[in-house]
């Protein structure tokens, strides 16, 4: 920051030098172009030593933060933690959804599933009889449907980029 004002006091030393005077509209103008510079090193000095403060504290409360850490967290052991939610992931069977009305696909846990009759599909609101829903699975209706859905909207897409 140094090297700004050492600049700065180039600046007015060449001016004085050169005979610039504050009589003539240029003399002005160059002088006040001089002195703004001079506040812009202080504002941009004044910025740094803040900047240098900050970064103290941040490190500072990095290190606090670390031991804190390092505390709470002593006896904790990654293995535990990964086992916990291995053994989670395995119970929590997930049946993938789609809704025959808007075709938004959604998960069910395979419980409520096989408890329940009918949903409600959390994009439409509209009621999704289950046991129908496996039938057109089964009879392969719902997938030509699905199809025959997906080439509509590319030749829609590919008629527009036309």
């Amino acid at each position: 920051m140094e090297n700004l004002y050492e600049k700065v006091a180039y600046l007015r030393g060449l001016a004085d030098g050169l005979g610039v005077s504050e009589e003539s509209k240029e003399g002005k103008l160059i002088r006040s172009i001089i002195d703004v510079l001079d506040e812009f090193a202080d504002a941009i000095n004044e910025l740094d030593t803040r900047y240098s403060e900050l970064e103290d504290v941040v490190e500072s409360l990095d290190e606090d933060l670390e031991k804190l850490e390092d505390e709470v967290y002593e006896d904790y052991d990654d293995e535990e933690y990964d086992d916990y939610y291995d053994e989670e992931d395995e119970d929590e069977d997930l049946i993938e959804i789609t809704c025959p009305n808007c075709k938004v696909t959604f998960y069910l846990e395979e419980d409520e599933y096989l408890n329940e009759d009918e949903i409600e599909c959390p994009n439409c609101n509209e009621v999704i009889y289950l046991d129908e829903l496996e039938e057109e699975y089964d009879d392969g209706e719902y997938d030509e449907d699905y199809e025959d859905n997906e080439k509509d909207e590319e030749s829609e897409e590919n008629d527009q980029k036309k």
